[in-house]
């Protein structure tokens, strides 16, 4: 089973919820799109920035099930930190990037680009994620 098919596999409601679709996988980095619907905004149609950080910190925690060591019964977020720099509107779809900072046994540092379809930044999302 390839990291993709495992994260696809993976019950994340959440994820479901939102309509997140993984597009590639592997250890070091996790992609995935996010179409905008009208019920993931706020004023404006912009994305409601409780949906980015979602968004977010489900690509980290899916980045961190890839990596967990033998023997490690989950993960959890321990902190995070967005940087809000541009919106997107409803009827768009975002990419999110997740990139390894820091893959430890105990802790693990993920950052996440969000990005328009044109490539503009939306936010700059680095959270870390306890191995339980």
């Amino acid at each position: 089973m390839t990291a993709l098919d495992k994260l696809k596999a993976f019950p994340l409601p959440f994820a479901h919820l939102l309509g997140i679709d993984y597009v590639e996988a592997g250890p070091e980095r996790v992609v995935a799109k996010l179409f905008i619907r009208e019920d993931l905004c706020t004023a404006g149609n912009a994305i409601h920035g409780g949906a980015i950080m979602a968004f977010a910190d489900t690509l980290g925690a899916a980045s961190t099930v890839l990596n967990l060591p033998e023997g490690a019964k989950g993960t959890t977020t321990l902190e995070s930190k967005t940087n809000f720099v541009s919106a997107a509107k409803a009827g768009t779809t975002v990419t999110g990037t997740t990139a390894a900072v820091h893959r430890g046994n105990r802790t693990q540092v993920w950052q996440t680009r969000i990005e328009r379809e044109d490539g503009k930044l939306v936010a700059l999302v680095t959270q870390t994620q306890m191995i339980l």
